[in-house]
């Protein structure tokens, strides 16, 4: 497994399992294992996905040392409007049944003084050892301006929605040309669009071509762009499948032809960094919490 280096010099493995939707319990508890033994050694869970404490069963259940597993959590959007970032931090850290994170992300930006205020709590964690290295998800770029004119220390990483027909060049660009490293989620498509973005006919002839899934070829597509990548799966084999992408490249002439899917109209299937907060804070008022 290739490491990328992030700025404050943490290594950080290029492949990690997603556990998004994954259900706490069995599911979550085999999937983590399963990875861990095919090879995986990070994995990306949040409060949000409600299953922290089955990634800490599955780390145990496949025998692996918890210093030898990078753990990425984020803070819960409700923690960061309600000013319980602290709190969210030190629940997470009792799930995973851990002392510190290896990387902890604000997942949605809120009103901009919200997420100044959330991610100063990081910087404190940070500096007591509680997390390896701490960043963003789902920022614009002028949101990680924001962070990066307000804070101390500069985020690690910036987890968005990256797929081919939604490709990010601008935003992976201008990250990186602020020592930012970007890690896709919903590499597949997301939601209801796997079949779209994995049964494109342009990503299936170059994985016919070169006798490998789809998957892998969006995979591969992620890593010469330099992208972390968060496949997930619940599926033992296509788990182990989706690491076995280290004994070939796409060509410069692939690489053109999945560049060609992107789509700006499918910007829409990405929630919009900038409106994140009205979709959070309405869910709060809908339950008397704000």
């Amino acid at each position: 497994m290739k490491l990328i280096k992030l700025n404050n010099g943490v290594e950080i493995p290029e492949i990690g399992l997603g556990v998004f939707q994954t259900k706490n319990g069995e599911e979550t508890v085999n999937s983590v294992k399963w990875a861990l033994e095919a090879g995986y050694t990070h994995i990306d869970t949040a409060k949000m996905y409600q299953n922290e404490e089955s990634v800490a069963a599955g780390i145990k259940a496949a025998g692996v040392k918890r210093e030898n597993v990078f753990i990425t959590s984020k803070i819960l959007p409700a923690d960061i409007i309600l000013g319980k970032t602290a709190q969210g931090f030190d629940e997470t850290l009792q799930k995973l049944d851990s002392d510190y994170v290896d990387l902890m992300l604000l997942h949605f930006p809120m009103k901009d003084e919200m997420n100044i205020a959330a991610y100063k709590v990081l910087e404190e964690y940070y500096k007591a050892g509680k997390a390896r290295a701490i960043g963003v998800s789902n920022y614009s770029n002028r949101q990680l301006d924001v962070i990066l004119e307000n804070c101390e220390i500069a985020p690690a990483i910036n987890q968005i929605h990256i797929d081919p027909t939604n490709n990010a060049q601008d935003r992976i660009d201008y990250n990186m040309s602020k020592g930012v490293y970007m890690e896709t989620h919903s590499g597949f498509g997301g939601t209801n669009r796997t079949a779209d973005v994995l049964g494109n006919p342009k990503i299936v002839s170059i994985a016919e071509k070169l006798g490998k899934t789809p998957a892998q070829v969006v995979i591969r597509w992620n890593l010469q762009r330099k992208c972390i990548m968060l496949p997930k799966s619940v599926h033992q084999e296509r788990i182990i499948s989706n690491l076995e992408v280290y004994d070939f490249e796409l060509s410069e002439e692939d690489m053109a032809l999945i560049a060609s899917i992107n789509d700006p109209a499918n910007s829409r299937f990405a929630m919009d960094p900038e409106s994140a907060y009205e979709r959070w804070a309405g869910r709060l008022k809908e339950q008397g919490l704000l």
